[in-house]
């Protein structure tokens, strides 16, 4: 059996997919091949990897993009000149896999619906990855409903379904259409006009809108989350599309140990300074640190990076605080001298191992879903300071429905002062909360390991997916 997967060209949405990958080969026993089609830069950066940790010989890279131009054009054109080019290559190794006479499936980023399209016209199964929550895509369901209810005739049947009452209510507080839109990132396009009369759609909203339209097509739609996770609205979804959580996709040696192997991403979008973070993180006592990462994508102005800088001046916490080199230049004067004596600051640290440390008590996070689901894992309580998109999803339900931390108020301008930033930090590490966070968390941390350990409920979903294609 042959799966080609095609991610989109992002470290975010790359990382989860390579899990799946390895958890799908290590599941199969041998007998699937597996082909990642992907961007030169990717191609390039795996093939010259000094990783000497991850084994990839399951996997054959493919490139399918020549994206060392990408730079040049704007959101939408990348897109366009993605699925054209991208398409044709897809084409090419799906004939190839068939002259082998193998079964093939593709796998394929939810954010490029076009590959659905791809796999229907050669009549092989295609299953659709998100790389978010659940919930998050369960938040575009009424803007979905908007655009594609209107019409009368030839109604989408999703849509049907809904106005003929098959679809039951998610019982599950979820952020409206107005609060979606106020957390867009800002993109250039060439166009934003209209000529429907309605408010057209953000770039990004489209895309999202654009794949939840073609998932009834689809034969899986798969997430990196868990079901005891997000049960409610995994047990909602079901009534549109074939959902199957297949997560925490993290590898094996930090949750249920059965993959050899599989010891770390393998891939990492900056080296990391391995050995001095953990001599550092050593030197600390159980749950006394605050370690803080935007992530790899996140671009904080200068005045929000001195309003956190002055948080961890007063807290009396020990921290870690993961800032690129190419932000290094925002911080304040002085800060890594004046708060060498409890802080280190680094461009980027190994974060599996870091929020796997007894050290780290608390995680000052961007809410990307990558991070949260490792966070989770880890049972890391979490301050949320979302930036954009689903991050603001993720920050509500850290709080308000898994208990694991607390979302911090920001202004208008997403904009988090000095005092709410310390106000969190002390209320997850000794605060009235801060019992019930970190039990809350270790309640968490179990259910993930227990979802991709034997007979769990992730380690389920993909034996069925195999079994599946092997008996179709």
């Amino acid at each position: 059996m042959e799966v080609i997967l095609i991610p989109f060209h992002n470290q975010g949405h790359l990382t989860p997919m390579l899990q799946f990958a390895k958890r799908f080969a290590w599941k199969g026993s041998g007998s699937i091949r597996i082909t990642l089609a992907t961007t030169l830069s990717t191609t390039q950066k795996m093939t010259n990897s000094n990783n000497t940790t991850t084994n990839f010989d399951f996997l054959t890279v493919e490139n399918i993009y020549d994206d060392s131009e990408d730079s040049q054009l704007n959101f939408m054109a990348r897109m366009a000149k993605f699925k054209s080019e991208a398409s044709l290559q897809l084409h090419r190794l799906i004939a190839a896999a068939n002259t082998t006479n193998n079964k093939c499936m593709i796998v394929y980023d939810a954010d490029l619906p076009w590959a659905l399209d791809v796999a229907k016209e050669h009549n092989i199964p295609a299953a659709a990855f998100f790389t978010q929550a659940c919930a998050y895509v369960a938040s575009f369901y009424p803007m979905f409903l908007e655009e594609f209810g209107a019409a009368d005739d030839h109604q989408h049947p999703v849509v049907a379904a809904a106005k003929g009452g098959s679809v039951p209510e998610l019982a599950v507080e979820l952020p409206s259409r107005e609060e979606i839109e106020r957390c867009a990132p800002i993109i250039s396009t060439q166009s934003s006009s209209s000529d429907t009369g309605k408010k057209p759609l953000h770039p990004v909203f489209r895309m999202v809108v654009s794949s939840i339209s073609t998932l009834h097509l689809a034969d899986f739609v798969l997430f990196n989350s868990f079901d005891h996770l997000e049960n409610q609205v995994v047990k909602w979804m079901t009534n549109l599309w074939c959902v199957k959580t297949v997560g925490p996709l993290l590898p094996s040696a930090y949750l249920d140990k059965r993959i050899e192997s599989d010891v770390d991403y393998g891939v990492n979008p900056y080296k990391p300074n391995n050995e001095a973070c953990m001599n550092w993180l050593n030197t600390k006592q159980v749950g006394s640190v605050v370690y803080v990462s935007f992530g790899s994508v996140a671009n904080l102005s200068a005045e929000q990076i001195a309003e956190i800088a002055n948080a961890l001046k007063q807290i009396s916490s020990s921290f870690l605080w993961i800032v690129r080199e190419a932000e290094q230049k925002k911080l304040p004067k002085d800060f890594i001298n004046e708060t060498s004596d409890k802080g280190l600051v680094m461009s980027w640290c190994p974060q599996l191992d870091v929020l796997a440390h007894e050290a780290v008590g608390c995680f000052i996070t961007h809410c990307g879903w990558n991070s949260m689901i490792e966070a989770t894992s880890f049972g890391v309580p979490m301050l949320g300071m979302p930036q954009f998109m689903d991050q603001f999803l993720d920050a509500h339900f850290l709080e308000k429905v898994w208990g694991v931390g607390i979302r911090s108020k920001a202004d208008e301008k997403i904009f988090v002062t000095c005092d709410e930033i310390k106000r969190g930090v002390e209320e997850i590490m000794y605060g009235e909360r801060a019992s019930m966070i970190k039990e809350n968390a270790a309640k968490w941390k179990d259910l993930a390991k227990e979802a991709v350990g034997e007979g769990g409920s992730s380690d389920k979903n993909i034996g069925e997916i195999i079994n599946w294609l092997a008996s179709s």
